[in-house]
């Protein structure tokens, strides 16, 4: 990000970096699968045969809650006789219409399909099972505005397993937390154009991160679902909290339009020229792969759309994403979206083993890796930027590259000169400037199967190109 921060300084204000939306997901973990299920309704001393009327008496329980919510903020409950109606819209429109700017705005209910248990009829066995599976039930959607988040929503599952989501945006947050410290700021819908203090309201962005989640979670389940403790009451479940999706934006600020305009048109051609499949398969999802499998059954996705908040450039393996806006004219937004988060390595103990060594793990979907996921997107972020930067000259890459890099100094020892017009220098910096490398770095082994043309012979020799690779990493190191 430095590089590019850099080399358009002039143009830039400043540099905003934190979650834009972030999807939450409460689960009561013991009934999230058919085992723990059916031990729960053992212990409610509920048979199979009378689960469909037990689930359809909690359905109406909890939808009876959530009303009296309403009914308790005199806010209206409206039945949406389609899924797909833009529930966002009609709240934000019932918020205007009742000046509503604190507190409760609405409750929205709709059938939609979601993961449910069912009852299957086993015709071999000759027995009632219990399954899984996608079914429609209703849902009950809560739009708020909380006093320190600002506006979000929640959607509550009235079938078990009785999920529950909360949706947060920490632009809208930070608008909150700038109100109470006094910081001038102009905004347009979540994006910030101008910011008085961007020191202290970067400080704010990075203060969500030290958020108690657990506690702030339950503390909005609890008050939009109070039926949650009625159901649960002889057995009590609390609601283990995952991040399902998360949107972390680093928004650069522009002084102008035009500053941007100028910029952004490159800047597409970049992004849209320098990004092949394997690329984007390592940027997002294994850095150590270095061409397409055969095998490979997804889809590997790099598109420009047209938005009426400007043109984007999305990069797209599987469910993880990153993507460019240009943001109400003035803000380049770089946006990493994490929904697959098993491809990202943690360090941290085995869970639920206090006592084991710090190793690299699978991150986990928990809140408890949160900052984690946070930090990865960052760096994503940043060296996408990076990347960039080498789409503002006209001038040929040859004729740039030329004069070549002078000796230059790195942890105390001087560094060998570079010739990148040519030679073994060029191909290792056309390899280490790879889109690939974006989200978690390189290591010596992923650029020596760049590098080298045939495997190496042996032992020994893997070994010599390894080190051969090393002091190339430390003449790149000391020429910064």
């Amino acid at each position: 990000m430095d590089k590019f921060i850099q080399l358009h300084q002039p143009s830039i204000t400043g540099v905003l970096r934190g979650f834009d939306r972030v999807m939450f997901r409460g689960t009561p973990r013991l009934i999230a699968n058919v085992g723990g299920m059916r031990a729960w309704l053992n212990h409610m001393g509920v048979f199979l045969k009378d689960f469909g009327d037990f689930a359809l008496n909690v359905t109406e329980q909890l939808k009876r809650a959530a009303q009296a919510v309403a009914e308790q903020a005199e806010r209206p409950v409206r039945y949406l006789p389609r899924g797909s109606m833009n529930k966002e819209e009609i709240a934000r429109e019932i918020a205007r219409r009742d000046g509503i700017t604190e507190g409760l705005v609405c409750v929205l209910t709709s059938l939609e399909v979601g993961m449910g248990f069912d009852l299957h009829k086993n015709r071999e066995a000759k027995r009632l099972e219990l399954v899984c599976r996608p079914r429609r039930c209703l849902h009950i959607y809560q739009y708020l505005i909380h006093p320190v988040l600002g506006w979000m929503n929640a959607r509550l599952q009235t079938w078990f397993p009785l999920t529950f989501k909360v949706c947060i945006n920490g632009r809208r947050w930070l608008a909150r937390q700038m109100d109470a410290e006094g910081i001038q700021y102009a905004q347009r819908e979540n994006t910030f154009v101008a910011v008085s203090d961007l020191v202290r309201a970067q400080g704010l962005l990075d203060d969500q991160l030290k958020t108690n989640w657990p506690g702030v979670l339950d503390a909005i389940a609890m008050g939009l679902s109070p039926g949650h403790r009625e159901v649960f009451a002889t057995f009590p479940l609390n609601y283990y909290w995952s991040a399902d999706e998360t949107e972390w934006a680093t928004d650069v600020m522009f002084r102008s339009q035009q500053n941007l305009a100028r910029l952004y048109p490159g800047l597409i051609r970049h992004a849209m020229g320098s990004m092949g499949s394997v690329d984007v398969m390592r940027f997002l999802a294994d850095r150590t792969i270095t061409h397409v499998n055969g095998n490979f059954k997804g889809q590997v996705v790099t598109d420009l759309k047209e938005r009426p908040e400007g043109i984007r450039v999305k990069h797209r393996v599987g469910a993880n994403t990153v993507k460019m806006y240009d943001k109400q004219g003035s803000v380049l937004r770089i946006e990493t979206t994490i929904n697959h988060a098993r491809g990202i390595k943690v360090y941290r103990r085995a869970e639920g083993q206090p006592d084991a060594p710090m190793r690299w793990q699978r991150l986990r979907k928990g809140v408890s890796d949160l900052h984690r996921r946070a930090q990865v997107s960052d760096r994503a972020n940043a060296r996408y930027l990076d990347a960039l930067a080498a789409a503002d000259t006209d001038k040929p890459i040859g004729e740039l590259a030329a004069p070549g890099l002078p000796p230059g100094l790195g942890e105390g020892q001087a560094g060998a000169g570079a010739q990148p017009a040519g030679g073994g220098d060029a191909r290792l910096l056309v390899a280490v400037a790879r889109g690939e490398f974006t989200l978690n770095g390189f290591r010596n082994r992923d650029l020596r199967s760049l590098l080298f043309d045939r495997p190496a012979k042996d032992q020994t020799e893997e070994k010599r190109r390894s080190s051969t690779v090393s002091r190339k990493i430390r003449m790149l190191r000391a020429h910064g």
